[in-house]
């Protein structure tokens, strides 16, 4: 049997530390914020945040995947890693305007934003400058640990000075502005990485960058689809309510949300292994060892969740507890779709039928909210319980996806 290589291994140490990091420091920030900031300011951050992230999907464009395989193919000819850079970079300067654009079009027809003009841009300008980090180059020439050491050194620095300078609500403008200062910084870290690389670029040419969007597309669509389905309920409830309920939604949702990226990690390890032995049968133990514990997890939040919220938010969020009780009940279906997704139907080439599923549920969750608002029946306890019926949705597809395929597994 081949041995992993010591690469694949310090790669998937640094992958894993990136997206543990990626968790653990908007927790860290999180109980801090919601304490130190009113209920409405904290609400006008969460849904300033919420727009970028869409932002910041078109910004990215899913060159992370498409131009980091680009990248690895094109190891270690550097002229062509040169052309590869140039483009993705010229593309993502083009799609940075353009969201830019979009910004100013959006602050002038959401009040929300309108009302937060700097708080906006500011964090837009944080997005802007994530075009000059290049995390796709390095992950294409597998140098993963410069990613992941910026990446804890931004969010260390950012996360210390939100700590020492950030506690109060005339206070929040700060927190862009770190976001910002920390940029800045990674910039520089990246400067000086890809100058010892000795690369270097080249005239763009513009069909060379049309086609790179045209590749990247199919990615990009799928990145949309998966932020959409995540944030669509926290968008809508931000044009038709308040901040405060934009606060106590986000405040419940980012909690389930750490609780079903922290489940999704066991579909990255289960992945490597369903692909080489493409088995029922694992499948089937996976599930039959870990169900009752996400069970168990899930009846511990719906319990607990007033103790919860109140250690997170304080007393002022416990209007939050019915619709925290509602979402801890997609943790199990959201659960069973993680690895019925890309670790189950992925690896039998149905990669189709997975951003199928998460396009399907989206709009499922639209429509849903849509006829709610038109009976007069939106609320946050409406709002929650059309997500958890999403979450049933996007479980029955893959579930009979799953089905319709399963002997294309080895039993």
């Amino acid at each position: 049997m081949p041995k992993i290589s010591t690469q694949i291994k310090k790669n998937t140490f640094w992958l894993v530390t990136f997206q543990l990091a990626k968790m653990v420091f908007p927790f860290l920030v999180l109980p801090i914020l919601t304490h130190r900031l009113s209920v409405e300011v904290y609400g006008n951050l969460t849904f300033v945040k919420t727009i970028m992230n869409f932002l910041q999907i078109l910004v990215d464009f899913g060159f992370m995947l498409s131009a980091t395989k680009d990248i690895a193919k094109a190891k270690p000819d550097l002229s062509k890693i040169n052309q590869i850079l140039t483009h993705t970079f010229t593309a993502r300067l083009l799609l940075g305007l353009l969201g830019f654009l979009i910004t100013l079009l959006l602050c002038s027809f959401m009040p929300l934003l309108n009302a937060n003009l700097l708080l906006t841009l500011l964090s837009y300008l944080a997005v802007f400058f994530s075009i000059f980090l290049f995390d796709f180059l390095f992950r294409g020439l597998e140098l993963i640990h410069i990613i992941t050491i910026r990446f804890i050194l931004m969010k260390t620095l950012s996360t210390l000075c939100t700590i020492l300078f950030v506690h109060h609500d005339h206070q929040v403008l700060l927190i862009p502005l770190l976001d910002i200062l920390s940029s800045i910084i990674a910039i520089l870290l990246v400067i000086h990485e890809v100058s010892k690389l000795h690369l270097k670029f080249i005239r763009p040419k513009l069909k060379s960058i049309l086609f790179s969007l045209k590749t990247s597309f199919i990615y990009f669509l799928s990145d949309i689809s998966s932020t959409t389905f995540n944030a669509l309920s926290t968008l809508v409830i931000g044009l038709v309510f308040s901040s405060t309920e934009v606060a106590l939604f986000g405040l419940s949702i980012q909690i389930i949300g750490a609780i079903q990226a922290l489940l999704g990690q066991l579909s990255g390890g289960i992945y490597p292994d369903m692909i080489r032995q493409k088995s029922l049968q694992l499948l089937k133990n996976i599930f039959r060892q870990t169900l009752p514990l996400v069970i168990i997890l899930t009846l511990s939040i719906a319990i607990f969740s007033s103790f919860g919220l109140k250690i997170l938010g304080g007393d002022k969020y416990l209007t939050a507890t019915p619709i925290i009780q509602i979402l801890s009940l997609t943790i199990p279906f959201s659960y069973c779709s993680i690895i019925l997704g890309w670790p189950t139907l992925g690896v039998i080439n149905q990669q189709s039928a997975v951003t199928f599923s998460t396009i399907t549920a989206t709009l499922f969750n639209l429509i849903s909210l849509l006829i709610l608002l038109w009976l007069g029946q939106l609320n946050l306890i409406s709002v929650a319980l059309i997500r958890l019926c999403t979450e049933l949705v996007l479980f029955s597809i893959r579930f009979y996806l799953f089905h319709q395929h399963r002997s294309k597994l080895n039993p």
